[in-house]
């Protein structure tokens, strides 16, 4: 199966990242990693990665999920 189209991701890709990072960053959460796709932070003591344009989020400690809206009420709901 083809990639998806390469132009789009190369277009939300950056606004997604960066809207993920503030609100992670609004939950005092810190971010140990990040390039242009993907970032990595500590939650309860693990490495969650969150992949900016699929939105898939991975890592002990909270379900997988895709979206950061699904990704945030985990993180919201331990609190």
């Amino acid at each position: 199966m083809a990639r998806l189209n390469k132009e789009r991701e190369k277009k939300l890709e950056p606004t997604r990242l960066e809207y993920a990072k503030q609100e992670i960053k609004k939950l005092k959460l810190p971010i140990t990693f990040q390039d242009e796709k993907s970032l990595k932070f500590t939650f309860n003591g693990n490495t969650i990665t969150f992949f900016a344009y699929s939105g898939w989020a991975s890592g002990k400690g909270i379900e997988d999920c895709r979206g950061i809206d699904n990704l945030l009420k985990q993180l919201k709901n331990v609190e």
